[in-house]
C-alpha cells in the first residue's frame, strides 16, 4: 500500500469498525493516520499487530497468463 493512501480500519481496541481514514505512514510497529471525528480530523497512531487496514482503491484485475511482480 502506498502513503498517503485512503483506508478503511479495523481496530477492536478502539472500537474501529470500517472508519475511513488516510494512512500517512507505517514505522515502529504502527500505522500513522488522519480520521475524521465530527468536524474534526485527528492524527492517531495505531499499532500493526491490532490493526486491519484495507485500501479503499481497487485492485487491477489480471487474467491467470499475467505475470506480476511484487
Amino acid at each position: 500500500m502506498d502513503v498517503p493512501s485512503e483506508v478503511l480500519i479495523h481496530n477492536s481496541t478502539i472500537g474501529m469498525k470500517g472508519e475511513e481514514a488516510t494512512l500517512l505512514n507505517i514505522n515502529d510497529g504502527y500505522y500513522e493516520v488522519n480520521v475524521t471525528f465530527g468536524s474534526a480530523i485527528h492524527r492517531l497512531l495505531l499499532p500493526i499487530s491490532q490493526t486491519v487496514m484495507i485500501s479503499k482503491d481497487e485492485e487491477e484485475i489480471f487474467d491467470s497468463e499475467t505475470d506480476i511482480e511484487r
